[in-house]
């Protein structure tokens, strides 16, 4: 079978795709699924999201981070270029476990930029390079895949590999980013009284952020697949 589907580049593609989109469709509603459930669970303090991220930033003696809201679903995030915690409407205005687990791991990710955080670095420089990786591999993979018979299709084939290598590297690099964002973010809900260790607002603070972090999991697992597959055409070629 293995046999079959390297022999057929594009269904080999197809297959890699369809089994880790499933994958991540799955982890992706689970996601959904505990933000919804802990979305519904008050926390105790009261506090907001966004009076979470500033207390969170003043404790850590950060100023120069902007909090702010943007619009959307589970579009929270850090931007270092800028330094500004983003937090969707629900977790901006929200008042739930989920709410201060979310805006917790964005102020992480201030954390780790206002201490240098070597990976948190490492990803930012490779930013640049990642998204025109991105924008032309789709294309590139494609033309390589129809013209693989032809020496200009192998040519395209390692350019491929190349772009995919791009985004593979990355995917990897953000892992130890957003776990630690996470780590720091329970570390600090649980110091600061927020949500206290063993207790109902901890451990689904802590389920949330698990979930959250198995979606670039799964992005990382993707991006190797695909590379590794891209990578052994590419030596079948040759």
């Amino acid at each position: 079978m293995l046999e079959g589907i390297m022999n057929s580049p594009y269904l080999g593609m197809m297959l890699v795709s369809m089994a880790f989109g499933l994958l991540g469709a799955w982890v992706s509603n689970r996601l959904k699924s505990k933000f919804k459930k802990y979305s519904m669970m008050p926390l105790s303090s009261g506090y907001t999201g966004a009076q979470v991220a500033e207390k969170m930033l003043g404790d850590y003696n950060i100023h120069d981070v902007t909090i702010q809201s943007v619009p959307g679903k589970l579009t929270d995030h850090y931007n270092p270029a800028n330094k500004t915690v983003n937090l969707s409407p629900e977790v901006y205005q929200g008042r739930s476990i989920a709410a201060a687990a979310v805006a917790a791991h964005e102020c992480g990710h201030a954390v780790q930029h206002a201490t240098d955080y070597a990976w948190l670095g490492m990803r930012s420089k490779l930013v640049p390079v990642v998204s025109i990786a991105a924008n032309y591999l789709q294309y590139v993979m494609m033309a390589s895949i129809f013209l693989l018979a032809t020496a200009f299709g192998e040519s395209l084939l390692l350019l491929a590999v190349v772009l995919q290598g791009a985004v593979m590297v990355f995917s990897l690099v953000t892992l130890p980013v957003e776990f630690d964002a996470s780590h720091r973010a329970m570390q600090y809900l649980d110091a600061s009284g927020l949500a206290g260790r063993r207790g109902e607002e901890y451990e689904g603070a802590k389920d949330a952020l698990k979930w959250a972090g198995m979606t670039y999991f799964v992005a990382a697992l993707a991006s190797v697949a695909q590379f590794l597959y891209l990578l052994l055409l590419l030596m079948r070629r040759r």
